[in-house]
């Protein structure tokens, strides 16, 4: 599976202490050289600076072959370089949470999940408590609406209902 990553689902996923559940999912996971400069800017959080001193080796850097499309220059550098990666990858996912990203990513026919998609994979197949983890990454500021908190939280609840549930 070839998944490329944009720069803030990696942030919160260290920032909550669950970045090992992308190898688990993923195999590896691809970032183009300018995630990997905002990962490792002063302005990075500590968490992510420790994390990287030791860079896992699921966590592969490459950089597109072609500069990004000009139509993509209103988005930050990461976000052009990892759309352009993925799409000369051909990759199976493209981690991406801003909206603008997102919108330009599904434009060029590419398949997007955000952080919270990946913790809900996660939650699937028992690698996290979603609820919980998704409490802890609020407290590192990150931002979900109400109503798109309560559907996750629903079908969380919905899932483990149905695991629970004595055959008959």
């Amino acid at each position: 599976m070839i998944v490329v990553s944009d720069t803030t689902p990696l942030n919160y996923l260290v920032l909550a202490g669950k970045q090992d559940i992308l190898p688990l999912l993923f195999g590896q996971v691809i970032v183009p050289e300018a995630v990997m400069r905002e990962l490792q800017a002063a302005a990075a959080p500590p968490q992510v600076h420790q994390w990287l001193k030791s860079r896992p080796s699921w966590l592969v850097v490459k950089q597109a072959p072609t500069p990004p499309d000009k139509s993509l220059f209103h988005l930050d550098e990461g976000e052009r370089e990892a759309i352009q990666l993925a799409k000369e990858l051909k990759a199976d996912l493209l981690m991406i949470d801003e909206r603008a990203g997102r919108d330009e990513a599904l434009q060029r026919g590419l398949p997007v999940i955000g952080t919270l998609g990946v913790l809900e994979s996660a939650a699937e197949r028992g690698l996290v408590d979603f609820p919980l983890i998704l409490a802890e990454m609020k407290t590192h500021g990150f931002f979900i609406s109400s109503a798109l908190e309560l559907d996750f939280l629903e079908r969380d609840a919905r899932r483990k209902a149905s695991r629970n549930k004595l055959p008959e």
